[in-house]
Formats: structure tokens, sequence, C-alpha cells
């Protein structure tokens, strides 16, 4: 696999609350992460760096994934206990009371990729013949568009567009949707939060990805844009792109 990621302090934020990883584990299979934090007194920058922290100690210390099953567990379990180590360190100190982050994770293997997603950070997958939103925003407007109380375009202006049902670390537990999809050589899985995609459509990051430029170049170039549109909040952005031959089978990223 290929892999660029890129996170931005935005114009605006004093700080980077957002935090990424890209790990491997023995067997050289990949996860890769975005967290968006939230908190007073810095406390969302330490929620998503503890989330990164945690799941790059986990993966590291994993042998190998032999299945989408066993991904899709892997992931369930380490979301949750993510959740209980963060809830902890929220309670323990008062700087970091309702401290929490979103987090969206994705395990690639040759032949799939599985998604942990809590929060409004989002998974995009692009193949030769679309561009597809992988994640439901666990937000109140997402919910408002699901019962079919507002348009997605009313959703993008709603005053309390940035209200999330579902986070990491804010309470005792936390349910996280986990997904698993087939890809191949040429497709790509799009991680971000929520700075890329409150200031850029997704026809154009969908353009960008479609590039012919190389993925660092248009990580920059979105960041850019996101910027140049008021850059309110931090941004980050991991593209993973299959790049292996199909016939490699099992063989581990």
């Amino acid at each position: 696999m290929d892999v660029q990621f890129i996170t931005d302090r935005g114009k605006i934020r004093e700080t980077n609350e957002d935090a990424v990883g890209v790990f491997y584990n023995s067997s050289n299979q990949l996860l890769a992460i975005v967290a968006d934090g939230m908190g007073g007194h810095q406390a969302g920058e330490v929620a998503s760096e503890f989330a990164v922290s945690f799941i790059k100690e986990k993966w590291e210390n994993t042998k190998e994934i032999h299945s989408e099953n066993e991904a899709e567990q892997w992931l369930e379990a380490k979301i949750e206990q993510m959740n209980t180590y963060i809830y902890e360190r929220s309670l323990a100190n008062p700087d970091y009371e309702g401290m929490g982050t979103t987090i969206v994770i994705s395990i690639c293997t040759v032949e799939y990729f599985t998604i942990g997603h809590v929060g409004d950070s989002r998974c995009y997958f692009l193949d030769d013949n679309q561009f597809q939103l992988m994640t439901d925003d666990h937000s109140y407007v997402n919910e408002l568009v699901r019962w079919g109380e507002i348009s997605p375009d009313d959703a993008e202006q709603h005053p309390r567009k940035n209200v999330l049902l579902r986070v990491i670390g804010t309470e005792e537990t936390v349910n996280a949707d986990i997904k698993t999809f087939t890809w191949k050589k040429g497709n790509k899985v799009c991680l971000c939060s929520d700075g890329l995609t409150n200031k850029v459509a997704d026809n154009e990051i969908e353009e960008m990805l479609r590039n012919k430029e190389t993925d660092e170049k248009n990580l920059t170039a979105l960041t850019n844009l996101a910027n140049e549109r008021g850059g309110e909040d931090n941004i980050s952005i991991i593209v993973i792109s299959h790049s292996l031959p199909e016939e490699v089978g099992d063989a581990p990223c």
C-alpha cells in the first residue's frame, strides 16, 4: 500500500486537536487512524493523542489479522477499550473533564479494508467508477436527514451541525460502526476529519484524488482549499492507495 497523510492546524485554531497515525503490525499489515479531539484546556488535543497512541500500541503488538471477521472483532474490542481508557482519564484529571474524540480507523489488507468509526470523521472509497462515503456521521443533523426532516443541503447550514451524538471518551461505553469492504489495485481509501468536509464538497475531494498529481500534492491542495475557505477547524487527511498486484492474494500489506 502507498500511504500519504497530512494534518494542519488551520487558520483560526491556536492548537491542532486532530491526530493521525499510520502503523504496521508484526506481519506488516497496515492500520490508519484520524482522531478529532474536543474539550477545554487543550483536552481535545490530549484525547485525540490518547486515541492514536492507544491504537498504535495495540496494533504494533498484534501478530496478524487472518480474516474480515477477525479484523472487525479486533476493531470492536479495541475501540471499546480505547473509550474506557480515555473516559477514565477524563475522570481522573479535572483539566480533562468532558474531553472526547471522534475516530475513523481502517485496517487494510490486499483483499479488503475494515473501517471502525465513531463521530463525524469520515471514510471515503474511490474506484474507477465512483467516489463513495463509507461512514454515516453520528451527528444530530445527520439524524434529521435520515428521518427526512431536513435535506442534505439544509444540514450544511444547520445551526446545530456540530452537535455529535457519539464520541470516544465521554461516556462509559460506546457503540462503533464496523464495516468491511473489498478492494483491488488502483482503489483508494480516504480518511479525514470534518475540517476538510465542512469546507470542501465531496465532488471536489473526488476530483482532487483522481488528479494525476501525487497523493502528497493532492492532500496539500485539499488542505490549502479548506484554509482558503476559512480554515476555522483543524484539517487531517490520510489516503491509502492499493498498489499491490491482485495475484499477491492473502499476502499482508
